[in-house]
């Protein structure tokens, strides 16, 4: 299958145009707004964790801004209950029938803020909404709208009053990006930009929640060679044998892989994946994944020196 060219365009405008809009309130990242993009368009969901005051909530909330969807956020703290999140069923005296009031989970781009911050029971209300696209609340069910995404930062520094996210969690999450200082001259860009009017203010949406699942749909038709399919495996397992890693790469990882490659063919016009969509989905999709030996953590060793050996190691198809 091949795009046309005015699909073709279509694919490019689309990325040039939200990452445009993130640039404005966040400069010099438009690689970590591609990321974002490529996970909302394979149905996955990203972590953001970096030092406090680099963009990680700017970023969410223009990128939300570019997509008319429904955005709703929480600010977690240690005293918050899965309640708070899910809903709760309020008892009808009238009816004498409970009624659902929905949590803010019940949005189709959720923002969980400083999500380490939250016990692990709140953690853990999020589990199933991320896997399996609904919640259980009071025994019923409930079906979260379509598109769905869920978006969480985290302070990696701190540690007094936060809970860190159990391996469970964090494979649920399909990318895990980190923004980093900008470079002296975004920052300087930064500096002008905020002597006026917020730049979130001005930002437009490009895509609608029509578009977004015509695009999934349209992703999940992108074709993967076999050897590529190969090499993918064979990168999954290679963690799973490594010595230095007690914990690898689950088959949720190997499905996330493939369909975060075949987003990022379709965001450069192509119905078929290459290696360097690949290799560019290794580092942010895997290396939050990995659980490294005691000896390897005394020894400095960390996943993203680990999985760079082993993408050496590996052949990549041609």
């Amino acid at each position: 299958m091949e795009l046309t060219g005015k699909e073709m365009d279509f694919c490019t405008d689309t990325a040039r145009k939200i990452t445009d809009n993130v640039a404005r309130a966040v400069v010099g990242k438009k690689e970590c707004t591609r990321l974002l993009l490529c996970c909302l368009l394979c149905g996955g969901h990203a972590l953001l964790q970096d030092v406090p005051g680099v963009g990680k909530t700017a970023a969410v909330n223009a990128f939300a801004a570019s997509l008319d969807m429904d955005f709703r956020r929480i600010q977690c703290t240690p005293d918050m209950l899965p309640a708070d999140i899910l809903g709760f069923t309020v008892y009808d005296a009238n009816t004498g029938k409970g009624s659902f009031c929905p949590g803010p989970i019940m949005s189709r781009l959720f923002l969980a803020d400083e999500i380490n911050r939250s016990s692990p029971k709140t953690q853990a209300a999020l589990l199933e909404a991320m896997e399996e696209g609904r919640i259980t609340v009071d025994g019923q069910d409930h079906i979260l709208p379509q598109p769905f995404m869920v978006l969480a930062t985290q302070n990696p520094i701190e540690s007094v009053g936060t809970y860190p996210l159990p391996e469970a969690q964090l494979d649920r999450f399909a990318i895990r990006l980190s923004l980093g200082y900008p470079d002296e001259e975004s920052e300087l860009q930064i500096l002008k930009d905020r002597r006026g009017n917020d730049p979130l203010e001005a930002l437009q949406p490009v895509l609608d929640c029509d578009e977004i699942r015509r695009i999934q749909e349209e992703v999940r038709t992108v074709e993967i060679e076999d050897s590529l399919a190969d090499y993918m495996m064979q990168v999954i397992r290679a963690t799973r044998e490594s010595n230095e890693i007690r914990l690898g790469a689950s088959p949720r990882a190997l499905l996330m892989l493939s369909r975060c490659a075949q987003s990022m063919a379709w965001l450069d016009s192509r119905m078929f994946v290459k290696p360097d969509d690949i290799l560019a989905l290794i580092q942010p999709l895997l290396a939050h994944r990995l659980v490294m030996t005691l000896e390897s953590k005394h020894a400095g060793i960390t996943p993203a020196m680990v999985l760079e050996e082993i993408v050496k190691k590996i052949r990549i198809p041609v």
